[in-house]
């Protein structure tokens, strides 16, 4: 178990690397197109599609790290108010509930990318499928890390909050 949580540690640290790094330089490239279009009046024609894709991979990277991390907004009133034995159910079917749209998200969202594969982006050349790939590889990790969670809490390590410092 504490191999299993070395490893999506490190995996989630770098997810969120590269989801800033995508934040960053979408951000650059709107710059650009902006700059293009008002000071130089010519609108780069691959920036809009480029942003667009670097938005697929970053906000569903981040999306992963944040099951592992537990950084997504939650609402634990109810959860703070029930007995611990309920308190553990609750947690664990809120997991498993995750851990199910992250398959999801694996199954159909590979599914969308192989449809797609042959389809070229035009402004980018590079094929739709790619851009779309962050979606089941962004699956996969929510399944991972909702497992891992759920490995906790039924491990008795119930996390108490965000903040836990098993999970930062």
């Amino acid at each position: 178990m504490e191999y299993l949580s070395r490893i999506t540690h490190v995996i989630a640290d770098v997810l969120v690397k590269i989801s800033a790094f995508g934040l960053v330089l979408m951000t650059a490239i709107v710059g650009w197109q902006v700059f293009g279009r008002y000071v130089l009046n010519s609108t780069p024609s691959w920036s809009e599609q480029a942003a667009l894709t670097l938005m697929i991979w970053y906000v569903s990277l981040a999306a992963a790290a944040g099951v592992r991390q537990g950084f997504h907004i939650r609402i634990v009133a109810l959860e703070e108010a029930v007995p611990p034995a309920v308190r553990k159910v609750m947690q664990v079917m809120s997991n498993t509930i995750v851990g199910a749209c992250g398959v999801a998200m694996l199954i159909w969202g590979g599914e969308l990318v192989m449809r797609t594969w042959s389809h070229v982006i035009p402004s980018l050349g590079i094929s739709r499928g790619l851009a779309y790939l962050g979606l089941p590889i962004a699956g996969a990790l929510m399944a991972l890390f909702a497992f891992e969670r759920t490995l906790e809490v039924l491990a008795a390590k119930t996390l108490k909050d965000e903040e836990d410092p098993r999970w930062n």
